[in-house]
């Protein structure tokens, strides 16, 4: 063999190695690669309303809007390969707007869940915050951080999007300036990133979460009663007739609140007066660990949840009740038609001395993360 066709044989070697090392390397970026689009959502009070859409390589899609900071819709893939909107929503703003709107899929602050009779005290001054629940102060109030218009920033990379929000020293009957930042992130393995960042110029209390009612079936059942859960938590928080807790941590075992084991949610459902709607005491050690797991076997869907936070509200869908309108395709979301899994402090803290301190003082940052992570099996 010449020297001269020896050369070209090494050289052609050279060239196929480093194109076979940039395909390689191509496709591991792709495996981090979402892309991101907006689009016009609607008007508010003057205030243009968009709507984020973040796609991952997977398919795997989220919608985003300003609006409230909710999420729009969650399009993951069932085990036929088949496509489906697993987040219970509406088609257009109006449904957002509508008085009964039950906070699909929005950001809940400055105090999510509820208050007892919207009094507290700290550093011995009682406040008093807005009462929108059977006397109760629910979720923030009557103005929440569900109704209200963020601002809106895709960050570089495309795969997140930042929204920030700053509430006035009183807004709602809670003290201090409060400047919130919330970030979205599409994961390239699927999940739903939120991290969650506040800081106050007085003393106040704080318990911020996102209240996406999921259906893992994309609509194929009309309620969750067939889905699997599994809560990793030994005790929760009863409650008393207007959904306060308490003060107790009752231990979960021989009792329709187990779900330590994966069970069926149908099965004890009717054993709980009104429905799922408590504070599950996690049983986790400090950072992000899982918490909870749901299947629906119908779709082959499953959901993980890891989260910082020390309790999880699970909301068996109790009041729906299939009259909201401008739903998705039409859908009526009837009783248990959905679910929540809302990570959190617990419900009326401020008030219960035995339960995690919700107070942020000057000088301190609130810190929260949370992943919903979704799979086929």
């Amino acid at each position: 063999m010449s020297k001269k066709v020896l050369q070209g044989f090494f050289l052609t070697l050279v060239i196929s190695f480093l194109n076979q090392a940039c395909s390689n390397n191509n496709t591991n970026n792709m495996d981090v690669t979402v892309k991101l689009t907006s689009q016009a959502y609607g008007e508010l009070e003057g205030q243009p309303i968009t709507e984020y859409t973040l796609t991952n390589l997977h398919g795997m899609q989220i919608g985003i809007i300003n609006y409230g900071g909710a999420l729009t819709k969650i399009i993951t893939q069932a085990k036929d390969s088949s496509w489906g909107d697993v987040l219970t929503g509406y088609d257009s703003l109006s449904g957002f707007m509508q008085t009964a709107n039950p906070y699909f899929g929005a950001l809940i602050g400055r105090y999510a869940n509820r208050i007892a009779k919207g009094t507290y005290k700290i550093d011995g001054v009682q406040y008093h915050a807005a009462l929108n629940n059977n006397g109760q102060s629910l979720h923030g109030g009557l103005k929440g951080f569900d109704k209200v218009v963020w601002t809106a920033t895709p960050l570089a990379g495309d795969s997140s999007v930042q929204l920030n929000y700053e509430s006035k020293d009183g807004e709602e009957g809670y003290p201090g300036n409060l400047k919130v930042q919330v970030v979205y992130t599409l994961t390239a393995d699927n999940g739903i990133k939120i991290d969650y960042t506040a800081t106050t110029d007085k003393t106040t209390v704080i318990n911020l979460t996102n209240h996406a009612y999921f259906n893992l079936s994309a609509g194929k059942s009309l309620t969750i009663k067939d889905h699997i859960l599994q809560i990793n938590a030994n005790q929760y928080s009863p409650v008393d007739t207007v959904l306060i807790p308490t003060g107790e941590s009752l231990e979960v075992k021989g009792t329709p609140m187990d779900f330590t084991q994966a069970k069926r949610i149908g099965d004890d459902l009717d054993k709980v007066a009104g429905g799922y709607d408590h504070n599950w005491i996690l049983n986790k050690a400090e950072g992000l660990q899982e918490v909870a797991n749901l299947y629906d076997p119908l779709s082959g869907r499953s959901l993980t949840v890891l989260t910082t936070e020390p309790g999880l509200q699970f909301y068996s869908g109790n009041f729906l009740d299939g009259t909201l309108t401008h739903t998705k395709n039409g859908i009526q979301y009837i009783k248990h038609g959905a679910l929540t899994l809302e990570t959190q402090h617990f419900p009326d803290a401020p008030n219960q001395a035995k339960f995690p301190s919700t107070l942020l003082k000057p000088g301190e940052t609130y810190t929260h993360t949370t992943v919903y992570k979704f799979a086929t099996k």
